[in-house]
């Protein structure tokens, strides 16, 4: 069986001269994705296992991450894999609880009201604070919402189908 590979970030700029990187996350586990010795995979859509490379060092800085790999300790060698992303093994991903989910498995997904109509695609996720807030373009005009993933709006997760229902409150698509 081939290896299925899972998008955990992207790297988006360098920082500072010592080979750290800026890297804009699409997990919601920086933590365990980025701590000490974690070895990453990093390479382009087409091929994810380009490279892999060991944390030495990450934490958050505004709304991205720094992450130094081992292998590198100044910005000349690390310069090219700007715009590379940073992937993990399908079987390093682990399990969630129940009613938790990756972002992979939500982007994508079709989003209906309960009462049948088609509102879009979730194209992204954002982490404000208190709860993850999903970007949804809508189906019919240049238009994206942001629905709150709580409970009183999203109603039905269903990933294997990739088909989400939410409870329309007043406001939530103006």
């Amino acid at each position: 069986m081939e290896t299925q590979y899972i998008k955990v970030g992207k790297i988006v700029n360098t920082f500072g001269i010592r080979g750290e990187i800026k890297i804009y996350l699409y997990t919601d586990f920086p933590e365990q994705r980025f701590q000490k010795n974690q070895q990453l995979y990093v390479g382009k859509e087409e091929k994810p296992n380009e490279y892999r490379f060991t944390v030495e060092k990450a934490k958050p800085y505004k709304n991205v991450y720094l992450l130094k790999f081992k292998e590198f300790d100044n910005i000349n060698q690390v310069e090219k894999y700007r715009d590379y992303y940073l992937w993990i093994t399908k079987e390093e991903q682990g399990d969630l609880a129940e009613g938790e989910y990756y972002y992979h498995q939500i982007i994508g997904c079709q989003v209906v009201t309960t009462g049948g109509e088609e509102i879009g695609i979730v194209t992204g996720i954002l982490r404000p604070g208190a709860n993850d807030v999903w970007i949804v373009k809508a189906k019919t005009e240049k238009k994206e919402f942001l629905i709150p993933y709580i409970k009183d709006v999203i109603k039905v997760v269903d990933v294997k189908n990739k088909k989400i229902v939410i409870e329309v409150m007043e406001g939530l698509l103006s």
